[in-house]
This record gives structure tokens, C-alpha cells and sequence, in this order.
């Protein structure tokens, strides 16, 4: 290749590597991003542009549509998988949207390309038969009845791991059965106590809570063994060690409560709406989610309830009325 040429695409190349600083630069900056998250950016531009070079590389501005439609069947190809080159192209459409913006790009070649499709991912439950297991495993020590109580609460309130660390005495009210929660946003919803989850609660502040304080006043209800607040993954170690113990063999991670509260609910007959508001979902989109696992349920009370379904099962086989040959 003629010395010009290179020079050439050196420049080239040299003026895409600013462009992309500059973008990163931007993340941190304007943005505040993290560090994690803006290298994860870094890497994705970086293999778009790797793809480029082997092409032959191109400026920019002359990236077209029909680059980057063959860059993603490139990473296809490749066996990424859709959430992967979904981000992908995320990276890249905010790019050449802040390169657009900055007057640093005529057009948007992203604009009609589309995200692949995403399936939700289903949650991972437990059926009750484990979640009693796993809610009879802690003993009946100091530190066992404060778990109990804390499994038994999580449980009963379907609450997220911030919410529960973050229960206050005063938000717990135990002569109504209800639990005052702050969720995201500091938006605060009222969520019934189960009889089991009361009795826990109560035992934990009866014999349990005052010894693990000692002399250090803390507000919070349940608190690590120093009588400090516990802490998300102080919690998440303490669940990880019951499972274990209760010889669960599935995935469990703080939310699997959350989402077993939510699908024994609705499996036995309760109303979407009213799991929505517990939950302290903005969307019932996201509440039905959990409408996967409860569909024989559905189909169960609709033959039992709908008339002409108890219509149609006297049609296969049930007693008729005598009255009914009557003229």
C-alpha cells in the first residue's frame, strides 16, 4: 500500500478512536456513569470497530445502515445471544447519537434498525413444600429467631431485600397485622402481616432483638449481631446458608421469596390488582409476569365457576334433572 494510503487511513483511524474518547468521556463526565459500565461501552465500540477494519475501515460519518445490519448478523453468526447483542447495539445507537448531537455526524445510520427481540425471563419459584422447609430451618436461638423472622416477613410481604433491611420498629405494626413499606421512589405502601409472620416478629422483639442491640439504640427492626442495621448481603448470606441447610437444590437469591410470595397469591385465586399494590409495582404488566405459573389455576375456576363451562361438563357426563323430560 502506497505511504500516502497509509497515512491516510491512520488518520482515519486516529479520528475515530477521538470520537469514541470523547463519547466515553462524555459518559463519565455528563453522564456518571461507572467505570464498569463505561468499559463495558468501550469494548462494545471497540468490537464494532474491529469489524470495520477487517471491512475496510470507515470514518464515522460513512458508517450506513447497511454496516451495522452486517456487523449485528456478524455477532449473530458469532452465537451472542439476543441480550448480548442487544447491548451491543444500545453502545452503538448512543454513540452516533451523541456523535449527531455534537455535530459530529450528518445522519443517524442506527435509526430504523430495530433491538432484537427480548424474551422475559421467567423467575424462579419455590413451590410451598420448600418454602416451609426453608421457613422451618432457622433454630430457636437468638440470632435463629431473628432469621426466622426476617424469612417469615419476606415471605408474608413479598418485599424486595432493600425494603426488608430497611423495616423500621415504627413501620411494623403488630396490633393492626400490617407493614408499613418504602419502596423505589420513597413511595410507601401498607402490606398485611400473615398470622405466622406476626408471631415471628413478635418472639424476635420478645426475646431475641434486645440482646443483639445491647446498648446501641437502632431503629431498624432487624439488626446484625454488633446491633447495627443488617445489610442486604448480610441478609443474602443468611438466606444462602438456610437453603443450603434445608436441602433446597434450586437457584435462590432474595427476590426467589419475593417472586413465591407473588405466584402462591395468584395460584390461589388472588386478584391481580391486589398483588400489583403489595408488590409496589408501578406497571401490572411487570405484576403479570407471574401469571405464567397460575394458568391450570385460571382454567381450574373458570370450569368451576363460568356457567357455560358447568354447562358443558353435565353435557359429557353429570346427572340431568328428571324435570327437564318433563312436557
Amino acid at each position: 500500500m502506497p505511504l500516502d494510503q497509509v497515512e491516510h487511513l491512520s488518520t482515519r483511524r486516529l479520528k475515530a478512536l477521538q470520537h469514541v474518547e470523547i463519547f466515553l468521556t462524555h459518559l463519565a463526565v455528563e453522564r456518571g456513569l461507572s467505570a464498569n459500565t463505561i468499559e463495558a461501552y468501550r469494548r462494545d465500540l471497540d468490537d464494532l470497530s474491529a469489524f470495520l477494519r477487517a471491512q475496510g475501515s470507515k470514518d464515522a460519518d460513512e458508517i450506513n445502515r447497511n454496516d451495522l445490519v452486517a456487523y449485528l448478523y456478524h455477532i449473530h453468526q458469532r452465537g451472542l445471544s439476543p441480550a448480548t447483542r442487544a447491548r451491543r447495539l444500545a453502545a452503538i445507537k448512543g454513540f452516533f447519537a451523541f456523535l449527531l448531537e455534537e455535530g459530529l455526524q450528518r445522519e443517524d445510520p442506527t435509526e430504523l434498525i430495530d433491538s432484537p427481540r427480548l424474551q422475559r425471563p421467567l423467575p424462579d419459584v419455590l413451590n410451598v413444600e420448600e418454602v416451609i422447609a426453608l421457613l422451618e430451618t432457622p433454630p430457636r436461638t437468638t440470632v435463629g429467631l431473628r432469621d426466622k423472622a426476617m424469612l417469615e416477613t419476606m415471605y408474608a410481604c413479598g418485599l424486595r431485600v432493600s425494603e426488608l433491611v430497611g423495616l423500621t420498629t415504627d413501620q411494623v405494626r403488630l396490633d393492626f397485622g400490617f407493614v408499613q413499606v418504602i419502596g423505589k421512589g420513597s413511595k410507601e405502601r401498607i402490606v398485611p402481616l400473615g398470622s405466622h409472620a406476626r408471631q415471628a416478629i413478635e418472639e424476635y422483639l420478645e426475646k431475641s432483638r434486645g440482646k443483639l442491640l445491647g446498648q446501641v439504640g437502632e431503629k431498624h427492626l432487624f439488626v446484625n449481631q454488633r446491633g447495627k442495621a443488617l445489610t442486604r448481603q448480610g441478609f443474602w448470606k443468611i438466606l444462602k446458608s438456610y437453603v443450603d441447610q434445608a436441602g433446597i437444590l434450586k437457584e435462590v437469591t432474595p427476590h426467589t421469596l419475593r417472586h413465591s410470595f407473588a405466584t402462591h397469591l395468584l395460584t390461589n385465586g388472588a386478584d391481580l390488582r391486589a398483588v400489583q399494590e403489595m408488590l409496589g409495582h408501578a406497571d401490572i404488566s411487570t405484576t403479570q409476569i407471574y401469571t405464567h405459573l397460575t394458568t391450570g389455576r385460571i382454567r381450574e375456576v373458570y370450569d368451576r365457576s363460568h356457567p357455560r363451562a358447568r354447562m358443558h361438563k353435565r353435557e359429557e357426563g353429570a346427572p340431568v334433572d328428571s324435570r327437564c323430560n318433563e312436557k
